[in-house]
């Protein structure tokens, strides 16, 4: 063999066909079990981890801004969202339990579809998790200026609690509660699990007392007519509320901290997925009943407007805003955990800088990466307006969800034999239709989203040409081979 071959100028067609094999993907940490991540989390710490990432944000803020698409029909529309998550959940749980490693759908489409697509769905992940984090943060700081008007009266000013696309300057709440959780995530991994697991279980405490109120002043009048603006208004809602699904997956980047991971990893994805749905559609049920949908429209603190009008009472509106201040930092938390590991593991591939998988001896989490994350992240939170961001974490999400199921059929394919810790029914049936409705959302996103996506992936092309190809851990061990 020509010795000058692994010298040679990356080529597209290499990139495509690269894959890195599922047993040296899972072998990876146990190999440096010492200076690597700490397996730490249990199925209820996952299960915590992933339904911290989920609810908070999407159902305190969103909701106000999908119902003027749909009206009543926003039912609906979580509803669709909540299906199309649940087929790639399925894929994702066979993953998991398959390939049980930090990383997520990029792991997963690394040993299945090769190299380039691991790239670009690594891309997309980082659109999904870390613009969502940005989105959940300025959620927080309009909770923030609700409860500071319910409990003294006064607000911050817009010039430092929004952005300028927003009416204000730079958006201060946004930015401390990243920076917070940056600070929390530096401590260590079991540090943080308990830390979500109790604002977890807060967050369900609220929304539930919030549903009790509202369902107190349930009138089905409200419901009709139930979907003034067809099935393109709840198809469109039902993009923008995926974004409260996203998260459900944020067990699946904790691979390499998970006490048992091919067991633990499915069923947090699982059960985390059905609680989430349970509790959006339940509260989605009882906001809509409780008031006209016209005067929730746009409101970026609906529940607090709801329960206020409802009791007519300014302190149940000032509980729920101060249960959603805290349950909508533990979305903060979870997610920038998600960011943070899936950047770990293309580290470790060689595909980022190095300094992603630096590993603290002392606390065993990646702190430089956390700290460059969180400086990012905030910088986001602190310039975007939240509808913008939302839109854009949805259409990363929904474009890696859409290739976790093309990669669990390839991955039936090519290792029939594979110890799998669950396996998705009605195999390739429903793989097939969470392409199919990963599909069906994306086309109801705007095109302005689309615009910034073709931007994102486009510089995503550059990077990986630029840096990621050229220092390619799997590239430079076929080198090794091919010499």
């Amino acid at each position: 063999m020509d010795i000058s071959t692994p010298h040679r100028p990356p080529r597209l067609l290499d990139s495509l066909r690269a894959r890195k094999s599922v047993e040296a993907i899972v072998a990876r940490n146990e190999h440096d079990s010492e200076h690597g991540l700490k397996r730490s989390m249990g199925l209820l710490h996952l299960t915590a981890l992933s339904i911290g990432a989920s609810l908070g944000t999407g159902i305190f803020v969103i909701l106000g801004e999908a119902t003027p698409k749909a009206g009543p029909a926003v039912i609906l529309a979580f509803v669709l969202a909540a299906l199309t998550a649940l087929f790639s959940a399925l894929s994702y749980a066979e993953l998991a339990g398959s390939i049980p490693v930090s990383g997520s759908s990029y792991s997963y489409t690394y040993a299945t579809m090769g190299e380039m697509f691991a790239w670009v769905c690594g891309w997309c992940l980082m659109l999904e998790y870390g613009v969502s984090v940005a989105a959940v943060a300025v959620g927080w700081g309009e909770y923030i200026n609700e409860l500071l008007q319910g409990m003294f009266g006064v607000s911050l000013p817009a010039a430092i609690s929004a952005s300028p696309g927003a009416g204000g300057i730079v958006n201060v709440p946004s930015i401390l509660i990243v920076l917070l959780a940056a600070a929390m995530l530096v401590r260590g991994a079991s540090e943080s699990a308990l830390v979500n697991t109790a604002m977890v279980a807060l967050k369900i405490v609220v929304l539930l007392f919030f549903c009790v109120i509202a369902f107190t002043a349930f009138r089905a009048g409200n419901l009709a007519p139930f979907a003034p603006l067809g099935a393109a208004g709840v198809t469109a809602a039902a993009s923008q509320v995926f974004f409260a699904y996203i998260g459900f997956d944020a067990a699946s980047t904790a691979g390499d901290e998970a006490k048992n991971p091919k067991k633990d990893l499915p069923r947090a994805i699982m059960l985390s997925l059905l609680i989430v749905t349970v509790i959006y559609c339940l509260v989605a049920v009882a906001a809509i009943g409780a008031m006209p949908w016209q005067d929730i429209a746009g409101d970026g603190a609906a529940l607090a407007t709801i329960v206020e009008s409802v009791t007519s009472s300014t302190w149940p509106a000032v509980l729920l805003s101060a249960g959603a201040v805290i349950a909508i930092a533990s979305v903060v938390l979870a997610v920038m955990y998600g960011q943070t590991r899936i950047l770990y593991s293309m580290s470790l591939d060689g595909l980022v800088p190095p300094i992603f998988s630096k590993v603290s001896r002392k606390t065993r989490v990646p702190v430089s990466n956390i700290v460059i994350v969180g400086v990012l992240v905030s910088l986001l939170a602190g310039f975007v307006p939240l509808g913008e961001l939302a839109d854009a974490t949805s259409i990363g999400a929904l474009f890696a969800f859409a290739l976790v199921n093309i990669a669990v059929i390839l991955l039936r394919r090519r290792h029939p034999n594979l110890e799998r810790g669950f396996k998705t029914a009605l195999f390739p049936l429903f793989p097939i239709l969470g392409v199919g409705f990963c599909i069906l959302l994306l086309a109801g996103l705007g095109s302005s989203t689309w615009m910034a996506f073709l931007v994102w992936m486009a510089l995503g092309m550059v990077v990986y040409f630029g840096y990621g190809i050229r220092h390619s851990g799997l590239r430079r061990e076929q080198g090794k081979v091919e010499a």
